[in-house]
């Protein structure tokens, strides 16, 4: 599941660079396949860029440099970046059959009609879902009507779409760098890419929730059958837990963070009221698709940095009262990581969830 490409090469790369912009660190690896499998050589996080600044082309460049060394200067020009879900949008739509090109040219002309929302001078792109199953053939009715051609049969269609300027800025900081731009996909996509490889039965044959905590936003998708039928952008992130921490206890931000971190038992009941409004959210968008859908979500997996917390997991099942379990984006990998970030991979894995599935897109 990629968009927006921006190289035109054939050739799958060998090795690449993913990079989750997101909007408090960015979060980048470096994958290499060897052997028939995919290696994770190095990564690394890294202070995302003020928001003055994030996506102007010379201190994006200057950013994604400061990453590569961090990753030690590896010789890999091929990059694949994520954009979070305030620049991005996802959605699905039903369309007839139609070459990319038109569709795109069609959602540029009229965003509001397809999209519901004006969305003036971005770039969109698509992917047609593949049917869950052949339609039947269609036998002529009694009254002689005629059946649908293709022409007019409609197909689910998976869009995306941001602003032209981040997405030319982020083209040029990476030329800048050294890098091949090969493309660059909404947020939303990565934890499902990377779940598909961790968790194939459940991908498969179950309607799960996927959610990935940010710092300003969480994510929700959920899936049926590995089909993206919701998804959805929450305003609550794992800044809102650390500052009603910070405000219930009359400490400083600094200080709470590190208790949320470091000492989560010793405040298990004022960490557990912070992330009650989190919860409801994510229950009102749960009732909402089993109602619509008539299905039900047996199991939620919970990414990024506050995954890290058990409490924090805990807590969103009590309310949620389904399941929920954090989980590991690097599982499908083979781990070619040095000594020290061999140690410290299993505390930053849920927060890679996005720049190795944005990685996925390309295998």
């Amino acid at each position: 599941m990629g968009f927006l490409p921006l190289s035109q090469r054939s050739r799958r790369p060998d090795q690449l660079i993913a990079v989750d912009l997101g909007g408090c660190q960015s979060k980048a690896v470096h994958l290499q396949r060897r052997g028939g499998a995919w290696h994770l050589v190095n990564f690394t996080l890294a202070q995302a860029l003020p928001a003055d600044k994030a996506r102007e082309a010379e201190p994006l460049a200057e950013h994604f440099r400061a990453l590569l060394a961090a990753l030690g200067n590896p010789n890999v020009k091929s990059l694949v970046a994520a954009i979070g879900v305030e620049e991005s949008v996802l959605k699905q739509i039903q369309l007839p059959m139609m070459a990319g090109e038109d569709v795109r040219h069609m959602l540029k002309l009229n965003s509001k009609t397809y999209l519901q929302q004006d969305l003036p001078d971005h770039l969109f792109d698509c992917i047609y879902l593949p049917p869950r199953q052949a339609a039947p053939a269609q036998e002529p009715t009694a009254d002689g009507a005629k059946a649908a051609t293709p022409a007019q049969q409609k197909f689910n269609v998976l869009v995306s779409g941001a602003p032209r300027r981040i997405i030319e800025a982020i083209r040029a900081a990476a030329k800048s760098a050294g890098l091949i731009p090969e493309s660059i996909v909404p947020s939303l996509v990565g934890p499902p890419n990377a779940f598909e490889f961790v968790e194939p039965d459940a991908f498969h044959k179950q309607v799960v929730g996927l959610v990935d905590i940010g710092f300003k936003h969480s994510s929700i998708v959920v899936l049926d059958a590995g089909e993206i039928l919701l998804n959805r952008v929450v305003n609550i992130g794992s800044e809102r837990l650390t500052m009603g921490l910070a405000e219930a206890m009359g400490i400083s931000l600094s200080e709470a963070e590190g208790i949320k971190v470091g000492m989560p038992a010793e405040v298990q009941p004022t960490l557990e009221a912070a992330i009650n409004p989190l919860g409801r959210e994510l229950r009102a968008s749960f009732d909402f698709f089993e109602h619509q859908q008539d299905k039900t979500i047996s199991q939620v997996f919970v990414s990024g940095g506050a995954a890290r917390n058990d409490i924090i997991v805990q807590a969103l099942q009590t309310e949620l009262m389904v399941p929920c379990r954090s989980w590991n984006p690097t599982k499908f990998l083979q781990l070619s990581l040095s000594a020290e970030r061999q140690g410290e991979i299993d505390q930053v894995a849920p927060q890679l969830s996005v720049a190795i599935g944005t990685a996925a897109a390309s295998f």
